[in-house]
């Protein structure tokens, strides 16, 4: 059954049961007939089996095929997280790596490290770069 075939099973279920007390004798007398008689055509609710559980080890189902099937989709999951760990931790040192080169370079360069937070930085740098470039061309 689709969606439109359930909704019109509620409008009519709705619309019985809105004039239910108007119905004449006589149709419902039919209505109560016809769902004895669907009752009595309905099949039998399948018995529900009841697993049996199993006090000792069962060998018999560790060889069996099934647990395969299960770990052949377990497994690509679990390769699949590992893989995804081990990159971020190599992405993890790698920015570290990066991180420490670059804080060595700033600790190690001449410049203070409030010239970083200066304003005048830029103006600096472009006396620093006229420096260097006034010796080599007294050369």
């Amino acid at each position: 059954m689709n969606t439109d075939d359930i909704n019109l099973a509620y409008k009519i279920r709705h619309a019985l049961n809105d004039n239910l007390d108007n119905l004449p004798a006589s149709t419902t007398d039919r209505l109560a007939a016809a769902r004895a008689a669907a009752l009595a055509r309905k099949k039998a609710d399948a018995p529900v089996r009841a697993k049996q559980q199993r006090a000792s080890f069962d060998l018999g189902a560790l060889f069996s095929m099934q647990w395969v099937a299960r770990a052949a989709v377990v497994a690509p999951l679990l390769l699949m997280a590992a893989g995804m760990v081990g990159v971020y931790q190599y992405e993890t040192q790698q920015r570290a790596a990066e991180l420490a080169e670059l804080d060595a370079a700033v600790l190690s360069d001449d410049l203070p490290l409030t010239a970083y937070t200066d304003h005048g930085f830029n103006a600096y740098l472009a006396q620093q770069q006229q420096a260097q470039q006034q010796p080599q061309r007294a050369q």
